[in-house]
């Protein structure tokens, strides 16, 4: 699944002894003109900060699972009220076993195609937060990696 590979693709780097997260997720960062290892830190701490103000996007904020809950019902509970239905429909019609064994057949029928749709609307709400996800983690990247070849660096 597409958000799986994109937890995957984020890692997370301490800067500045370990007390300013900062994260160039994916990001692949050389210094071209001999800068040094605090050099880089400065400049990879400000380039994080950076992006994350130019896409508002902070790859080190976790990533909150949207979630509804399961969709309620499905094939029993539909067969439940169809029976109850039926029977009174049967009993008017002088068999309510008959009609709530119908009703039942026809309210579980239509139980569950409701359960299928929600969980359906579900996955697309799902893939849609991760396409969401993607284009921000893509956003991010560009612009950080952008920021570092201002100021010397090769990105991949």
């Amino acid at each position: 699944m597409k958000t799986e590979r994109i937890i995957v693709l984020m890692a997370v780097t301490f800067l500045m002894a370990g007390s300013v997260p900062a994260m160039a997720a994916d990001v692949y960062v050389f210094p071209k003109e001999n800068q040094t290892k605090e050099q880089q830190e400065q400049d990879t701490f400000s380039c994080y900060k950076w992006a994350k103000e130019q896409t508002g996007f902070d790859p080190t904020k976790p990533v909150a699972q949207a979630s509804a809950p399961p969709p309620e019902g499905g094939a029993a509970r539909g067969a439940a009220k169809g029976a109850a239905v039926g029977a009174i429909g049967g009993a008017i019609a002088g068999d309510a076993g008959k009609g709530a064994a119908v009703g039942a057949g026809v309210g579980a029928a239509g139980g569950a195609h409701r359960r299928r749709q929600a969980e359906k609307q579900q996955e697309a709400v799902q893939q849609q937060a991760a396409k969401q996800y993607e284009a921000s983690v893509e956003g991010y990247q560009r612009a950080y990696g952008v920021c570092m070849e201002g100021k010397g660096y090769a990105v991949k």
